[in-house]
């Protein structure tokens, strides 16, 4: 299972970006997709999971409303729209997996960070900045 984040880049308070996730057609079918992200200094946080079966996206508290996730079946990604960034959002974003069923609902309560995921992406660095 291979996994490849990109997307991320410098951009101003309010602003927008899109991360995508490119994976197998394989994994888009079966394995949910989680977005993680860690700042300097800072433990690691589910931001957002596409639960796959069925279609449900899952987010964490404080980028409800602001990040979308979705799938592109074309492209074989699993993206994360991010609008109204914020300063707080700078970090660098990985997506993961796992070859085993989990609960996406985990990226709410905050139980995604103690999950042993199996696959991971190389990261992708967001840096919200005037």
């Amino acid at each position: 299972v291979q996994l490849q984040a990109s997307g991320g880049g410098l951009v101003q308070p309010g602003g927008s970006l899109r991360l995508s996730c490119l994976t197998s057609g394989l994994v888009m079918n079966y394995y949910n997709i989680v977005w993680f992200r860690q700042a300097p200094g800072k433990e690691r946080e589910g931001v957002s999971c596409l639960q796959i079966i069925p279609n449900t996206p899952f987010y964490e508290e404080s980028v409800k409303g602001r990040f979308t996730i979705s799938r592109n079946d074309d492209k074989n990604t699993v993206d994360l729209q991010m609008n109204g960034l914020k300063p707080d959002d700078s970090a660098i974003y990985y997506c993961a997996t796992d070859g085993a069923p989990f609960d996406c609902a985990e990226v709410e309560t905050g139980a995604i960070t103690r999950r042993a995921l199996r696959y991971w992406g190389k990261g992708t660095q967001v840096t919200v900045s005037s």
